[in-house]
């Protein structure tokens, strides 16, 4: 079981002594976890597992993959609506509440690692798709990401039980 630390301070993702990156917060910086709120732009603080992995198909290869993933389709979003019964999940869109597209225009999601904050069981308002994905050169809105060269080298070290320290 392999932990990922984040220095949320200095800006720098580390997997074991060789595997050492730059990576990008939350606009708002880092909260402890407890303090997450929706839309607040924070990266929240604490140990998180790793769920598993959304590829964008056509945007990306990934050879070695160890966590479970599967290929971004058409329709997929992530609600993101604290009043939505199925916030802080994967949900088809369109629909009644609000969600985050995952399919976007711009590079970010072309891979996303899930992070398991705030969904065991999901509280609403606490915080929702808090990912580990690629940079677009500025802040996350709460979410971890770093360059994709990094994030193609540090994907097939991954496997199952694997959890991310944000701190």
């Amino acid at each position: 079981m392999s932990l990922i630390r984040v220095d949320t301070g200095a800006g720098r993702l580390t997997l074991g002594a060789l595997t050492t990156m730059a990576c990008t917060i939350g606009r708002s910086g880092a909260c402890l976890a407890e303090a997450k709120r929706e839309g607040d732009g924070c990266t929240p603080l604490g140990i998180w597992p790793i769920r598993g992995v959304l590829l964008r198909p056509g945007k990306v290869v990934v050879t070695g993959l160890r966590l479970p993933w599967r290929w971004v389709r058409p329709g997929d979003g992530w609600s993101d609506d604290p009043a939505d019964p199925a916030y802080n999940r994967p949900v088809r869109l369109p629909r009644a509440y609000s969600a985050e597209k995952l399919l976007r225009a711009d590079d970010a999601y072309d891979i996303i690692v899930i992070l398991g904050h705030n969904d065991a069981p999901p509280v609403p308002g606490r915080g929702s798709a808090i990912f580990f994905h690629l940079s677009e050169g500025r802040p996350t809105a709460g979410c971890i990401a770093v360059d994709r060269a990094d994030m193609l080298r540090l994907l097939p070290l991954l496997a199952p039980g694997d959890r991310m320290e944000i701190l």
